[in-house]
């Protein structure tokens, strides 16, 4: 132990150094962590206040030839002052007349004042039931941009390429609100041959007589048939 002691008061300035630079280093370490940790959260902090406009298009569900197209703000934070640019990649006839059925959608030309997290404008596109094959090779980009809250700038690109959307099958029972509205529909159309005279009610009307004939014939039959009642 005595020895220890003797190499600890002969080496105290070189331990205390190399004590000293330990400490150094451990507090660069804990700095450059401190840092990494604040940048981290700084950034999820935006992540979760950033609005994202996002464009799908997609058919509708009761038919598949119908293409809606729908501009969604998918992200965590409101989106203010959205411009959209529509750009034509395909030089055709069917790609001009696709920008113009969009153009003709008044926020396509205009623009969007402000969309909430999660709020959602859909309407019309286009129907492939005419000029499929011009429309399917037709490609259209759509520049999309707009600002957060504090007026911070962003820019999205989508293209609008509706082969993605070739070979899409739906298979089973129509959605129940699609049901629905055919069924009223038909509804409807009974009520009106009803009240036009052009169908007539098939009735069956029962006097007081006609009761007491079916219970007369009823105490009958279980008579006849040893059935007795309860």
């Amino acid at each position: 132990m005595e020895e220890l002691f003797n190499f600890l008061n002969q080496n105290s300035g070189t331990l205390l150094v190399i004590f000293s630079a330990i400490v150094a280093l451990s507090t660069v370490i804990y700095a450059l962590l401190t840092f990494a940790l604040v940048r981290e959260t700084s950034k999820m902090r935006i992540a979760q206040t950033e609005p994202c406009v996002d464009i799908t298009y997609k058919p509708r569900d009761e038919w598949l030839k119908l293409i809606d197209i729908a501009i969604k703000n998918i992200g965590l934070g409101p989106a203010y002052d959205i411009k959209f640019d529509v750009i034509p990649l395909t030089k055709d006839k069917i790609t001009v007349e696709l920008i113009k059925e969009l153009k003709e959608k008044h926020f396509f030309s205009s623009g969007l004042n402000y969309l909430s997290p999660g709020q959602e404008i859909s309407t019309f596109f286009t129907s492939t039931n005419t000029e499929f094959k011009g429309k399917m090779a037709s490609r259209i980009l759509i520049k999309i941009s707009y600002k957060n809250s504090i007026d911070k700038n962003y820019l999205n690109e989508y293209m609008i390429n509706l082969s993605e959307l070739e070979g899409i099958i739906k298979i089973g029972q129509p959605p129940p609100l699609y049901k629905i509205a055919k069924d009223i529909e038909v509804i409807k159309d009974e009520i009106k041959h009803l009240t036009s005279g052009f169908k007539r009610l098939n009735t069956d009307i029962y006097t007081s007589e006609d009761r007491q004939k079916r219970e007369t014939e009823r105490k009958t039959y279980l008579e006849k048939n040893k059935i007795k009642e309860e």
